[in-house]
């Protein structure tokens, strides 16, 4: 699949039992030989062969950070993000898919799905829907693509398949974060200027507070429960990206703001197009 997420972790009460039920309920077991040390993580296949593992905190899966893996040793100094969790994954797969995918979350997992909304791109029509649990702390947005030349549909195409496409963390303070980011040499996905102008008349900003969310390239949405900031990166490898969000109140997922990063996208891609290997 290329420069890609091509696996997720589940943090449930019983990963054992959590994989017994996936494959009583038909999901295809993953499993792989053991270096020295390691230890086996329950696992069963997911969109485009990705793997889904289970892990939980009453056995060795609890320590899997220090087991599993090992610090990088680097010296280059770098400000504290301020990123405090995974706010939702995005995973791209034909249309056609889309109806499997929300059957096996909701036949493994304890979400709701989210009515479906139609994600504009000038080359066609993305469906989008969202499986969620009501902490939100497990968010999953899969976006159903029609034909290849959508961004989504180019994804899938260059990937060898549907995968994750971005991954979402979360902030308490967007402005903080951009900032700390932008002092470590992160460069943000750059915004239109256009899009604030409309933005400030749409929901009659402060010219200040809009002025400052453009200096940033922060994208801004609000509804009845509250406001909702996104930060993009540009694309990477076949075209992963990732994006930061806070929100206040805030329950979507900037679906009026989709055009406006996927024209964004496109712009950020069209001088070299995306790499082939």
């Amino acid at each position: 699949h290329g420069t890609s997420a091509y696996a997720a972790g589940l943090l449930v009460d019983d990963a054992q039992a959590a994989l017994q039920r996936a494959v009583a309920l038909g999901a295809e077991r993953f499993a792989q030989s053991l270096d020295a040390g390691e230890i086996e993580m329950p696992a069963v296949r997911g969109v485009g062969g990705g793997i889904l593992y289970f892990l939980d905190r009453k056995s060795e899966l609890g320590r899997i950070w220090e087991i599993e893996f090992d610090a990088i040793e680097d010296d280059t100094p770098l400000q504290p993000a301020g990123l405090q969790s995974i706010d939702h994954m995005a995973q791209t797969m034909k249309y056609e898919e889309l109806l499997t995918w929300l059957l096996f979350y909701t036949s493994l997992v304890e979400v709701e799905k989210t009515p479906m909304v139609d994600i504009v791109d000038p080359s066609g029509i993305v469906r989008s829907q969202v499986v969620e649990n009501n902490e939100g702390s497990l968010r999953i947005t899969m976006n159903g693509a029609e034909n290849r030349n959508t961004l989504a549909g180019r994804f899938i195409a260059e990937t060898f398949g549907s995968g994750i496409q971005h991954l979402a963390f979360r902030t308490d303070d967007i402005f903080a974060t951009a900032s700390a980011l932008a002092a470590n040499g992160f460069v943000p996905l750059s915004i239109s200027p256009n899009y604030y102008d409309d933005l400030e008349a749409r929901f009659g900003l402060d010219a200040e507070f809009a002025d400052r969310l453009k200096a940033n390239n922060i994208l801004y949405d609000r509804d009845d429960s509250g406001e909702y900031f996104q930060l993009y990166s540009p694309t990477y490898g076949e075209g992963l990206f990732f994006e930061i969000v806070e929100r206040r109140g805030y329950r979507g997922y900037g679906a009026a703001n989709a055009i406006f990063r996927i024209a964004a996208l496109r712009k950020h891609l069209r001088p070299a197009g995306l790499p082939r290997t």
